[in-house]
């Protein structure tokens, strides 16, 4: 009877508009206060794109309401994610003797959509095949027919399952199998679950994918932890490192790096600049100026800088390469001027020494 109550409310909240709502006066708003020294999570974390499975355990060992605590700990898991066709996609399968995917990751991408269709699952009761569960996540969840981005994309593909018995069928295989197609697994068990099952199914290290609570009355506590492990950390946001120019992060740490022209110290923080006029790391055909990680070109005196800003030429040379054509022209017919009037004047000196010859030849003959 309460079952078939809450399937009514979760059709008729479907089906019905929601009621207008009261007015209020102006909301009070909190702000949780940075640690001492540190960013506050807010700042400081921002969820990385997934793609999750919540793989939920139905079976008769979980009793109505503590599955309502379950769908509870879903929903309040997906509060905390950036949710969305390009960000983190969300489907959750059902599971007892049989296995049902209630949605696929390519359903909803918005948060109100999701939890909606969160609040619809009902149980199946019935046996525990968790086995059969992660088999059929890997066949008919994380394929990119049913909306897992591909391999290439890198993508995390992560499931999550939620269990409060024993196996009834093999799990250790098939979530070897899963594993080693990429699949990171986490274990979550509740009070009568077996936790030597959960060790053999969850990925490495096993004390970050393996979490047990006593009942479904904390599970909800779990939400502080999934929140914390799926957060991608800004280790590189503004003093969150201690680089002098350039920070690199992976979300798990981050190194640092120097501009061009600079090099890191061996602190591997700082940086100093290079002899950018050292052999070997400049251009300049003749004179190189190092100047603050950069380097110019100059040259000897009796020359000039070409445009390149790299060769030199001689000044004479470069001022005739420069001189506008018609001036070299002129230039070049003063030159033919001189040569053929040195060579006149050269005839006519030999014409007067010829002269001369012949005069004195004939005094000596008187």
């Amino acid at each position: 009877m309460g079952r078939a109550l809450g399937i009514l409310r979760c059709c008729l909240a479907l089906a019905l508009p929601p009621l207008p709502a009261a007015p209020r006066g102006p909301a009070l708003r909190l702000r949780r206060q940075p640690r001492p020294g540190g960013r506050s999570a807010d700042a400081a974390c921002k969820n990385r794109p997934l793609d999750l499975l919540f793989i939920v355990d139905s079976s008769r060992s979980v009793r109505p309401e503590e599955f309502e605590k379950v769908k509870l700990l879903l929903s309040e898991v997906i509060n905390t994610l950036d949710v969305g066709e390009r960000m983190t996609r969300v489907a959750v399968m059902n599971y007892a003797s049989t296995v049902k995917v209630e949605f696929p990751l390519r359903t909803h991408f918005d948060k109100a959509s999701l939890k909606e269709a969160v609040s619809c699952i009902v149980p199946l009761s019935a046996g525990t095949m968790t086995g059969l569960a992660i088999q059929t996540a890997m066949e008919e969840v994380f394929t990119e027919e049913m909306g897992a981005r591909p391999a290439t994309f890198s993508i995390p593909r992560v499931a999550i399952v939620v269990t409060a018995g024993r196996p009834q069928d093999q799990v250790q295989g098939v979530a070897a199998s899963a594993r080693t197609a990429g699949i990171e697994i986490y274990a979550v068990g509740v009070g009568r679950a077996d936790v030597q099952s959960l060790r053999m199914m969850a990925s490495e290290p096993l004390d970050e994918h393996v979490f047990y609570v006593e009942t479904y009355g904390v599970i909800e506590k779990l939400t502080s932890r999934f929140r914390e492990t799926f957060c991608a950390v800004d280790l590189c946001a503004p003093g969150g490192h201690e680089c002098d120019q350039i920070c690199v992060s992976d979300n798990r740490s981050y190194v640092c790096d120097c501009y061009e022209g600079y090099t890191l110290n061996p602190d591997k923080k700082t940086c100093s600049a290079m002899d950018m006029c050292a052999p070997g790391r400049h251009d300049c055909a003749q004179v190189c100026l190092s100047n603050d990680g950069s380097y110019s070109c100059g040259c000897y005196e009796g020359y000039t800088l070409n445009p390149d800003k790299k060769t030199c030429s001689g000044a004479i040379m470069s001022s005739l390469v420069t001189e506008e054509p018609c001036k070299c022209e002129a230039i070049a017919a003063l030159q033919d001027s001189v040569t053929s009037r040195l060579e006149d004047l050269s005839t006519k000196l030999e014409e007067v020494s010829e002269k001369l010859q012949a005069y004195q030849d004939r005094q000596q003959i008187v």
